[in-house]
């Protein structure tokens, strides 16, 4: 838990870095996100492009090439699961459920597939790749033993997550960017969905018994999904752009 702690005030420095480096960017953008979030595991349908809950943010790019650039975002994701609307019968004959809220805070680089200058006044449009490292906060979930036979939230916790991110951007006019992006997110954890709850000890805790409940695939971990729409105004001097 400390190990993940500081990682995540080592990324959120880096972030306030990256913003402070804007004084003397080259050309940059700010915006904000919208779009469906989705989770696989071991809770509700599995199936991969499935839009339910709605998340948000804010995100930052600092074109560094024509060809790349480093990139920072924080996000908003709720994401739910529900085994009634699973197609497997033995998750419909089981019936969880749980809600849970990912607040993630990414960094890394996007890499287009084809050259994007936003000083050369002609209007672009090129598909981009993006991944990097992204630190997340989230309920730490657990099933309850009977009676109540339900996952709950009893407290907070961090994990990391890798994100897998594929999407095309426009520009707009001289200073407007648009984008629309598929986002993948493969955590670290098994237990976004409460099925497999480590460091909670349930003892004194409503319902809890001192033992933790797992259920489910204990060998693969939770993926979840935000398919965004993104809106940037961009800025800054015409670059002198640098191999790296």
């Amino acid at each position: 838990m400390h190990a993940l702690y500081f990682m995540l005030k080592k990324i959120i420095l880096i972030l306030v870095l990256f913003v402070a480096s804007f004084t003397n960017a080259q050309t940059y953008e700010v915006g904000l996100q919208l779009g469906k979030t989705n989770f696989v595991g071991d809770v509700g349908n599995s199936t991969i492009i499935r839009p339910e809950d709605t998340g948000f943010g804010i995100i930052a790019r600092w074109n560094r090439s024509e060809r790349h650039s480093f990139r920072a975002s924080f996000s908003y994701l709720p994401i739910s699961g529900d085994d009634d609307n699973s197609s497997d019968e033995r998750r419909q004959a089981r019936s969880f459920q749980f809600k849970n809220n990912v607040k993630e805070l990414s960094v890394g680089i996007e890499y287009t597939f084809w050259e994007w200058d936003l000083h050369s006044g002609e209007k672009q449009t090129t598909p981009y790749l993006y991944t990097g490292i992204t630190a997340i906060s989230y309920g730490d979930l657990a099933l309850t033993p009977e009676p109540d036979r339900e996952i709950k939230a009893f407290d907070d916790t961090f994990g990391i997550a890798i994100p897998i991110v594929l999407g095309v951007k426009t520009n707009i006019g001289r200073h407007l960017v648009m984008s629309f992006e598929l986002g993948a997110r493969y955590a670290f954890t098994d237990n976004l969905d409460g099925s497999d709850p480590v460091n909670l000890d349930l003892d004194g805790v409503p319902g809890g018994s001192g033992v933790n409940i797992n259920f489910g695939n204990a060998n693969n971990n939770d993926w979840y999904f935000f398919n965004a729409i993104s809106l940037t105004y961009t800025f800054g001097r015409r670059p002198c752009y640098c191999v790296f």
